[in-house]
């Protein structure tokens, strides 16, 4: 049988959320490849596509570089699922979020079935739902 690879990009300043992200996604069939600043994840970028990409909204105490980020992933990674996380769920971060492409905007801290469940309903397995197709009799 052949596996199908999904990929996913995290893209977190705290070490400690970051690694749980990576490892809820440490599953077989996905790639998992992770930034800490918006300068590293426009490296990554630049050299895979994604099928799903988790980004903080503030990087490295810029404002921005969240956004940043999804403004690089618009180009190179076009067709990816993106999750924003942030502390700082304000109108304005929101809006411009969405319009950057983001497909879902979350509040931290969020639970980490959220992000299974929105992974989930992009096609991509993650260690709480290896298996999309069981997942997607659950995700309505």
């Amino acid at each position: 049988m052949t596996t199908t690879w999904r990929s996913v990009l995290i893209v977190e300043d705290e070490q400690s959320i970051r690694d749980v992200l990576v490892e809820l996604f440490e599953t077989d069939g996905v790639r998992v490849s992770s930034a800490a600043t918006f300068e590293q994840a426009q490296q990554v970028l630049a050299n895979n596509v994604f099928d799903l990409i988790v980004t903080d909204l503030r990087l490295g105490g810029r404002r921005d570089g969240g956004l940043q980020v999804m403004a690089a992933a618009g180009l190179l990674s076009p067709e990816a699922t993106v999750v924003a996380l942030t502390a700082y769920p304000d109108d304005a971060n929101r809006e411009a979020s969405f319009r950057l492409g983001a497909t879902h905007f979350l509040e931290k801290p969020v639970a980490l079935e959220r992000i299974a469940e929105l992974a989930a309903r992009a096609g991509v397995p993650t260690a709480m739902t290896p298996t999309i197709g069981e997942a997607a009799l659950i995700i309505r």
